[in-house]
């Protein structure tokens, strides 16, 4: 998929799920990986243009009690480079305290939490997130068997306690794609060493997803129009 087609997407995506609109000030999450970046890189692009006006910065949730590397400073320039301002953030949290959730759970549960309240300290009204299709896809599969409901995460949440929505400006794009993306904007790829990555449920989702690929080549397609996300194949 080529730079133009992404950028179509993404602007399909804002438009059909209403992700921005005129006078939004939105927080970017940028951890680093591709899809943060990306998703800064698209978002600060369509800033520039006319319509609809809106603002954007960048943070990154720097987790103190895991040693997931990342170059700060490459973040701090490559967001200067897009114009944006990128602020960081500490956090943590005590796996010991809380057994019913999975250490992925509790990291990102409390990344989204210094996320949220940083966007109420900046008064921003959106937190945009680097959710790409596949995640929408695997979160799907998470819920019909762990939770028995067969649903996504949305492109567009409202929160209800608080005057800020999570938007998801990637979500009809495909990660394979994204990675192409990453690549050819030479994106530098951060080491990545978080000691539970590869024991996450959504780990297991994305190998059962390539399964069933394998075994119907349509299958992303058949799940996409379950979950109304996509309307047929050629879009």
């Amino acid at each position: 998929m080529t730079d133009q087609q992404i950028t179509k997407l993404f602007g399909k995506a804002l438009r059909k799920y209403g992700l921005v609109v005129d006078g939004d000030y939105i927080l970017a999450g940028l951890s680093g990986g591709k899809d943060s970046m990306a998703l800064l890189r698209l978002l600060a692009l369509r800033s520039r243009i006319f319509k609809p006006r809106f603002r954007v910065e960048a943070a990154f949730v720097r987790m103190t009690n895991i040693p997931y590397q990342n170059d700060e400073t490459y973040l701090q320039e490559f967001a200067e480079s897009l114009g944006v301002k990128l602020h960081i953030v500490e956090t943590a949290f005590d796996e010991s305290t809380d057994h019913r959730h999975t250490p992925c759970f509790l990291c990102s549960w409390n990344r989204r939490k210094a996320l949220f309240n940083l966007a109420q300290e900046l008064g921003c009204n959106k937190i945009a997130l680097g959710h790409n299709l596949d995640d929408l896809m695997q979160t799907a599969l998470m819920n019909m068997t762990f939770v028995g409901r067969f649903e996504a995460m949305t492109p567009l949440l409202q929160m209800n306690r608080m005057p800020i929505a999570i938007i998801r400006p990637l979500c009809l794009i495909r990660e394979a794609d994204v990675e192409e993306y990453a690549q050819r904007q030479g994106f530098r790829k951060q080491l990545k060493n978080c000691p539970y990555e590869n024991d996450s449920h959504r780990h297991n989702m994305k190998s059962i997803i390539a399964q069933l690929e394998q075994m119907n080549p349509e299958f992303s397609y058949s799940l996409l129009r379950a979950l109304h996300l996509q309307d047929n194949k050629s879009e």
